[in-house]
Order: C-alpha cells, then sequence, then structure tokens
C-alpha cells in the first residue's frame, strides 16, 4: 500500500469545490495559522505525521487507484484477531443463565453465528468495490445529515463494547496480581495500549491484527489444557424452552450484528479486483470459527463455575479475569503470565473498534470531517477509561444492560444498507458516487431509511425480553426483536424508499 493512500495529498477532492462547496473536504485544512511560526510549526507537524504510519485521510472516499492493497487475507485476520480473545467467552458465559445446557448453548451458538455472520461479511466487500467506509455508504441511503442518527447509535454501540472489552481486560490483569493491582488501574493499562494502535490507524491496525491472533490461540490452548477436565462439571439445568433459545439466540446476534456497521472500514484500500465472494469467505471464516469456539468454551465455563469452589471465588473476586486465573492455577506462575497474554489479546478487538470509532465521529457532524482522525482516537480513549472504571462495578448487569438493545437498531440498519445496495443499486458499484458522498443534494433525502426503521419498532418493541421490559409477543416467543427487525425494516423500506425515488429523483 502506497504512503499516499493511507495519507491523503492535500490536493484530494479539490476538484470542482468552487462550484459545490458541500462537496470537498480536504482533512489538512483546519483552520489554518496566521503567524510565520505557526505556519512553520504545523508544516514541520504535518511531515512528520506524513513520515509517520498515522494515516491520515479518515473517512474521505478512496479512489480507484489507491486501492492497491492485495493482501485479502488481512479480511480473515482481523476479524479472527477481533474475535479470538475474551470477549466472546464473556458473551458465551451468559448462555447458562437463560436456563440451557451446554448441548443446547453450542448449538444455538453455532445456528446463529452461522446465520448473523453473513451479514458483516458481506457489507465487507463492498469496501474495496466502492472505496467508500461503511458509514459513508450509509448516506447513500440516509442523506447527509439524517444519517448521524444511525451514526449515533453506532457511537454508542462501538463505545459500549470498547468498555466491556476494557472492564475485561482490566479484570484479568487484576486477577494476575491477585488485588495487588486494582480493575481500575487495569482498565486505564488496556485503554492507553489500544490508543497507540487505533492512533496509528489502517496499515499499523492491520499489521498488527495479522498476527497478534496467535499467542492469543497458544493462550486458549493452555487454559483448557490447564482447567478443562473441570468443564463437564456442569450444573444441571431444567428443560430448556424455546423462550431461552431464542433470547440467548438475541445476545449471539448483538455480538455478532453490530460489526456490520464497520466492516467495510477494514477493506476499503484492497484491490477491488479480488472476487467478492472468496473475500465473503475469508471475513465469514475470520468471524465464525474463532466466535463458535470461544463461545462455546465461555458457555461451558459459565456452567461449570458454581460446581467448582475455585472458579466461584475467582468469579466472585474479578469475574471473567478471575476465573480464568482460577483455570491457570496449575500452571502456577507461568499460568499468571498466560493470563497477562490473553489480556492483551483484548487490544485486537479494542484498537480495531476505535478506529471505526473516529471515522464515525467525523460522519456524525458533516463538519467534523476536517478534525484529523487521530485526534478522536485520544477523544474516544478519553471517554472509554472512565466509563469502564464506573461499568466493572457491577460487571455482568452492565453487559446485559449494554446487550439490550444494540441487536435491534443494527439488524434494522444492516437490512436498510443490503436492500438498498441490492435492490436500489442492483448491486452495481459505480452508482456510489464519489462526487456526492458529501453533498446533500445529490444523496437521497434519508426520509425512507428513517422512517422504516422507527416504524419498524412497533413491531419490535412487543417482540423485545429484557431484564426490564417484556413485551407481549415476546411472553410467549423469546426475544425476536432483531428478526422482527430486519425483515419489518426491509419489507417497510422497499415502498418508501420508492416513492422516495420516485418524488426526489435520487
Amino acid at each position: 500500500m502506497t504512503t499516499s493512500s493511507l495519507h491523503g495529498e492535500n490536493t484530494i477532492f479539490h476538484t470542482n469545490q468552487a462550484n459545490d462547496p458541500e462537496k470537498a473536504v480536504d482533512q489538512n485544512e483546519v483552520s489554518q495559522p496566521k503567524s510565520k511560526f505557526s505556519k512553520a510549526l504545523r508544516h514541520a507537524f504535518n511531515r512528520a505525521l506524513s513520515a509517520s504510519p498515522v494515516e491520515i485521510r479518515g473517512v474521505l472516499p478512496v479512489p480507484l487507484e489507491e486501492r492497491t492493497s492485495t493482501q485479502y487475507s488481512s479480511y480473515f485476520s482481523i476479524w479472527a484477531c477481533m474475535n479470538i480473545n475474551l470477549l466472546p467467552i464473556t458473551f458465551g458465559m451468559l448462555g447458562p443463565e437463560y436456563g440451557l445446557n451446554l448441548r443446547d448453548c453450542a448449538l444455538v451458538i453455532l445456528f446463529f453465528c452461522l446465520l448473523t455472520a453473513a451479514l458483516p461479511a458481506y457489507l465487507g466487500t463492498l469496501g474495496p468495490k466502492t472505496g467508500l467506509r461503511q458509514m459513508i455508504q450509509a448516506r447513500y441511503s440516509f442523506g447527509r445529515y439524517p444519517v448521524s442518527i444511525p451514526v449515533a447509535l453506532n457511537l454508542a454501540t462501538l463505545t459500549g463494547f470498547c468498555v466491556i472489552t476494557c472492564v475485561v481486560g482490566g479484570q484479568c490483569l487484576s486477577a494476575v496480581a491477585e488485588g495487588g493491582l486494582s480493575e481500575a488501574v487495569g482498565i486505564v493499562i488496556i485503554g492507553i495500549l489500544a490508543l497507540f494502535i487505533s492512533f496509528c490507524g489502517y496499515d499499523t491496525l492491520h499489521q498488527y491484527e495479522r498476527f497478534a491472533w496467535i499467542p492469543a490461540l497458544v493462550g486458549f490452548v493452555i487454559v483448557v489444557g490447564c482447567g478443562g477436565s473441570r468443564l463437564k462439571e456442569q450444573v444441571p439445568t431444567e428443560a430448556t424452552t424455546a423462550g431461552g433459545v431464542l433470547s440467548f439466540g438475541m445476545i449471539i446476534a448483538s455480538y455478532m450484528i453490530p460489526f456490520a456497521t464497520l466492516a467495510s472500514d477494514f477493506t476499503t484500500y484492497l484491490n477491488p479486483k479480488f472476487p467478492s465472494w472468496r473475500l465473503f469467505l475469508y471475513g465469514y471464516a475470520g468471524l465464525v470459527i474463532p466466535s463458535v469456539l470461544l463461545m462455546t468454551l465461555g458457555a461451558a465455563i459459565g456452567g461449570a463455575v458454581s460446581s467448582t469452589p475455585e472458579w466461584e471465588a475467582g468469579y466472585e473476586s474479578h469475574a471473567v479475569g478471575g476465573v480464568l486465573g482460577a483455570m491457570l492455577i496449575p500452571a502456577g506462575g507461568f499460568g499468571k503470565f498466560v493470563l497477562v497474554v490473553l489480556s492483551l489479546t483484548l487490544l485486537g478487538n479494542i484498537a480495531a473498534t476505535m478506529y471505526s470509532t473516529t471515522l464515525n465521529f467525523q460522519i456524525l457532524i458533516p463538519q467534523l470531517v476536517v478534525v484529523p482522525r487521530y485526534v478522536f482516537s485520544i477523544v474516544i480513549t478519553a471517554i472509554v477509561i472512565p466509563v469502564s472504571i464506573k461499568a466493572a462495578t457491577d460487571f455482568f448487569i452492565s453487559l446485559e444492560n449494554f446487550i439490550a438493545v444494540i441487536a435491534y437498531w443494527s439488524a434494522a440498519m444492516v437490512a436498510i444498507l443490503t436492500t438498498e445496495h441490492v435492490v436500489f443499486r442492483r448491486g452495481r458499484y459505480d452508482s456510489y458516487d464519489h462526487d456526492a458522498w458529501n453533498c446533500a443534494k445529490r444523496l437521497p433525502l434519508g426520509v425512507a431509511a428513517i422512517a422504516s426503521g422507527a416504524l419498524s419498532f412497533a413491531l419490535v418493541i412487543p417482540c423485545m425480553s429484557q431484564t426490564w421490559y417484556v413485551g407481549p409477543i415476546a411472553m410467549t416467543t423469546g426475544d425476536i426483536g432483531f428478526e422482527v427487525a430486519f425483515v419489518v425494516t426491509l419489507l417497510l423500506y422497499l415502498p418508501l424508499r420508492t416513492l422516495e425515488k420516485r418524488y426526489s429523483g435520487r
């Protein structure tokens, strides 16, 4: 990949700027300094950034001539690294809480992962073909200004995942020190380390993710080797219910579907000549294989915690980190080293999530595009660390409250994006006009997208089953909110978008 493709020259999108000031934005054009000294200082700073691995481009569309990377397997490795860590184990541990035994947990995990992973894997294939980041693609359905609504929801979702990841990492580091290091300090360490990777951007992120999953995989093999004999001591459960199956399925969907809102962020520099079906398989494998295996391991751990006193004590003191620390006790001091490695494996997930978060900040308010992407790495870190420290006080309650709604809105969002591309753009990648990406007059009005997503919740809400609310339909069926959100939004978007195009011509 060329340096220019990552740094974005000052001339990008200057053409026709005088004719349409909405259209072109150069991210280096942030308030020009007036004094000679400040100009020289700014020039030196920009030269230093250009010589560094820091990505400056941000959300600006990537021209065809700069989509030259042939590291197609990076689409597998980035998903693999984002999933070969403690986060899927954490989600899997929620399975027994729905009254499911290990076999049923494993089947639910397998089915819902196979189903929902197709959404992010598919949307990621649009990145090389369009050169557009994921939420910039959303402008071609929602319009320039209305897209701020799903972007705000996405920012909340991504920030929530960063918080969960920081908390789990902090718990692991605290468990290693046996309380000598507070969870708050562990959270700060994880957050700062992730900041360095997300600050640099696309190239550094992909290089890190290409190899970081290897020590993570070795670490999990050691964990299973040390504590695997206790996994068969599962706590007996009552008969499985349909409600329990569907509610746990919602948990899996809440983990997997939000990846679709950032999928293309990781593929915009890839050469578009690579077959989309092969790229899809890379992404699908990177999402499904590690998620299924580690969520199932998490379900096994969650079902055995109560029957193993050492694990239960670790869970009470440091939640996920404490349980893994207890599993590694037979390895002695080496086990503590492995737990440190496992805590650092979370960097692959949180750094990639932070990277996409920085891009979403630039899209939230169109004028923020002039603020360099890397600045928002600092902003999101400053937000995540204190929120994580607060959330750590009652982690699993915070986790369940967070995942309660993210599957619903993200399913509606994905339904709109896929319907727009497949039905209204007929799968034509050239219909995403780069000159229109930042021009409200050339983008859709967004009325159809907002209306279809909002109206779908009239049926989604009765289908929700949460600790704080159970809808009348969900009382019988269990939680089917994300399925309903996807289907109803799709059915509403078809006629509403047709009317919008007929009325506005765009």
